[in-house]
């Protein structure tokens, strides 16, 4: 039982029960009255404690003390050895003469109930490149577009049931793999040539700060795998590398950004409109690249990072 630890009746109410009635010379019906109680609850904390002390007024496991139709430990050890086999839970069943659900109730109490249970974790990949501009990380996230605060804001449902979506707007990103200096906008789409237009404008932001290209990683999205998009790169020199498909970790650095970004600004408080929306991003963006403390830094900006690994003093 999860319960507050200062609730009453709690371990630590039954010792304050008992404490008044040993130490403090309370009668019982008093002490259980104060705690809200029957004298008969009183009575039974009060010999507990007689018995074996404080530690018997803790919650005793509802757990029966002996279960004599508990399945055998054998039968478990073989609906897990066949289960390690990759076995189904009705194949199990089959093959043991037990019921689907004791093999149901034993695999996932052994936490195996789902097939993906057995399969090894991968290895953490955790890498980052010593050298600002090596590898830019770049992605796109949907924001709904806004028209006025929401109901869930102000309670008014007023024609909800009727009203269409807004459309959307998207966020790109754009966030350098050594120091984590970020460059994002707010864009009407995330077509070809939206997307061919903020990768200039990124890319030649990174260089003013001097963290020049040379490598930029990006989904497979429909726009980065454009004839245009290549060209801009290759324009640029920059060599252009892609997740492998349906693996976001890949490109985790991206994802864990936009996550921040939605948490901290775009959903952090109640919009008017977009437009407002878009204007609070440009003090949040320069407030994290020049203040925001990085764990993996010891606690150093983007900007000191970058500065440091440039060997600037500023």
């Amino acid at each position: 039982m999860n319960v507050h630890k200062n609730a009453r009746m709690t371990p630590l109410g039954r010792v304050l029960l008992v404490r008044r009635v040993v130490e403090e010379g309370w009668r019982m019906a008093d002490a259980a009255e104060a705690a809200g109680v029957s004298v008969r609850t009183g009575l039974k904390w009060l010999a507990r404690w007689r018995t074996s002390g404080e530690a018997t007024l803790n919650d005793r496991s509802s757990a029966p003390v002996r279960r004599p139709r508990a399945t055998p430990a054998a039968t478990v050890e073989a609906v897990e050895a066949l289960r390690r086999q990759r076995l189904s839970g009705p194949a199990i069943a089959r093959k043991l003469g037990l019921p689907r659900s004791s093999v149901g109730l034993i695999l996932r109490r052994l936490g195996l109930g789902r097939l993906s249970a057995l399969e090894p974790k991968p290895p953490e990949n955790r890498y980052e490149r010593a050298t600002p501009g090596e590898l830019i990380h770049i992605d796109t996230k949907k924001l709904g577009r806004i028209d006025g605060v929401g109901h869930r804001i102000t309670g008014d449902r007023t024609g909800q049931s009727s009203k269409r979506g807004t459309g959307w707007e998207v966020l790109h990103v754009a966030i350098d793999d050594a120091s984590r200096l970020a460059y994002t906008e707010a864009l009407a789409d995330e077509t070809k040539e939206s997307v061919c237009a903020f990768t200039t404008r990124a890319l030649a932001w990174f260089a003013s700060h001097g963290a020049v290209v040379a490598r930029l990683m990006s989904d497979n999205g429909s726009a980065y795998k454009s004839h245009a998009f290549r060209e801009l790169l290759a324009s640029q020199g920059v060599r252009h590398i892609r997740t492998r498909p349906y693996t976001p970790r890949t490109n985790g650095k991206a994802e864990r950004f936009i996550q921040t970004s939605l948490r901290e600004w775009a959903y952090a408080q109640p919009y008017v409109s977009s437009a407002e929306r878009t204007q609070a991003m440009l003090p949040w963006i320069d407030a994290y690249n020049t203040m925001r403390p990085h764990s993996a830094h010891n606690g150093l900006s983007p900007w000191t990072r970058l500065n440091n690994l440039l060997g600037n003093d500023s």
